[in-house]
């Protein structure tokens, strides 16, 4: 019997031939650790007395979630980090470079590699055939210490994509829509691997919001096949060398399997407080919103804000609007391209880049009974800072289309 994309990759990483159901002893090609996880990460590897990094260039610090720091406290967070990494010889990723996930498979994450973060969508990376998933600080920091990492290799759940997205229908709609249909546990511990005649038509933008996703129906990992696509992301950016083709074994075996017809897709909506309580759009339009925000670690790339800068070119956004790329690169690159300016001149706020509003500490708390419609990946309750506050999650199109009118809307109407 043929093996499945996960077991390909741990059973390589271990150097034996594993299964679903195997614990393993893995070697760990990256780790690292962000701005809310890294302190108490590093005070677990000072407590332990773990001593040296396994390999220094190979364990990051990002400062993303709460930069620039909104209070001292976090200000303390952030210079622990610093001085951390210049003991240790750890790189930092700086306040403004951006989100871990998005700098990660910018310049770190290749096919093949196993990878562990202190944040739960590390599993971002898996859009490059990578094995990468979330860890608590105390596993993480042992991984720093020792180069490796122990895993139960998941069972395989098969996501068969056919087809192409109709217009206004894009890869955000995608998973919001799988996750409706598998619920928020559906594939506990599993690893969600995407394959099928539609991968054709997603971009690595495409595969990175789906794979990011990935942990909100519960999976271990996201994954998807290493192919042409991925290698011209790679060759893009100077990464050629890393980049090899990596699939599963057409025997291999999954415990579910779900196909969808990319084509039958609509714009979909995930309503208050679960992301698998996710709707076609039509059954949430004229909600009114009060704040929409585009960006995160799902939303927040080159891609996002073009589509985000098409509709709202020339228009006013009724509602408020946030924007935050993903990594200095992005804002960069849409400067140049000129969405930013088109965004601005719609009322957009643009925020640095990282994860902004996205996780309730600052740039844009809501107030109570507030609406937001936001690109990210959680609407939990709280999430963004005022439990008594309601956030909708949708992609950058149907978000700008909603900035527009000041209440859910189709993009379909204005493309």
């Amino acid at each position: 019997m043929g093996m499945t994309l996960a077991e390909k990759i741990l059973s390589a990483r271990a150097k034996a031939p594993c299964r679903a159901g195997d614990i393993i002893i893995s070697p760990v090609d990256l780790v690292f650790a962000q701005d809310t996880t890294g302190p108490l990460t590093v005070r677990q590897f000072e407590a332990l007395g773990l001593g040296k990094l396994a390999s220094p260039s190979r364990t990051v610090f990002f400062l993303d979630h709460a930069a620039p720091s909104p209070s001292k406290e976090l200000a303390n967070d952030h210079r622990l980090l610093r001085e951390f990494a210049r003991r240790t010889g750890a790189v930092i990723s700086e306040v403004g470079e951006g989100i871990c996930h998005q700098r990660v498979v910018e310049d770190y994450a290749s096919p093949g590699e196993v990878i562990v973060g202190a944040d739960s969508h590390t599993v971002t990376a898996g859009g490059l055939g990578a094995f990468a998933t979330g860890m608590g600080s105390s596993d993480i920091a042992v991984a720093m210490a020792l180069g490796r990492t122990w895993l139960r290799v998941p069972e395989g759940f098969q996501i068969a994509l056919n087809g192409s997205f109709s217009r206004g229908v894009f890869a955000k709609d995608l998973i919001l829509y799988i996750i409706s249909r598998i619920g928020a546990d559906g594939a506990t511990y599993q690893s969600l691997e995407f394959m099928g005649q539609g991968l054709k038509g997603l971009s690595m933008a495409d595969r990175f919001a789906v794979a990011n996703m990935a942990v909100e129906a519960g999976a271990k990992v996201g994954l998807f096949p290493s192919d042409e696509t991925t290698h011209s992301y790679l060759r893009a950016r100077g990464r050629e060398k890393d980049s090899h083709p990596l699939s599963p074994d057409p025997d291999a075996h999954y415990v579910n399997s779900l196909e969808v017809a990319l084509s039958r897709l609509e714009p979909m909506v995930a309503r208050p407080h679960r992301v698998d309580n996710a709707v076609p759009v039509e059954e949430v339009k004229g909600t009114p919103i009060h704040q929409v925000f585009i960006g995160t670690c799902t939303n927040g790339r080159l891609e996002d804000l073009e589509i985000a800068a098409r509709l709202l070119a020339g228009k006013k956004a009724r509602s408020r609007l946030i924007v935050a790329p993903a990594s200095r690169g992005i804002f960069l690159e849409a400067m140049k391209r000129g969405y930013l300016q088109a965004l601005a001149e719609a009322g957009a706020m643009l925020v640095a880049p990282g994860c902004g509003p996205c996780l309730g500490v600052h740039m844009g708390v809501l107030g109570d009974g507030e609406n937001c419609l936001s690109t990210a990946n959680r609407n939990f309750q709280g999430r963004m800072g005022n439990p008594q506050a309601f956030i909708y999650l949708a992609s950058p199109a149907t978000a700008a289309a909603t900035a527009i009118k000041g209440e859910i809307s189709d993009p379909r109407e204005f493309l």
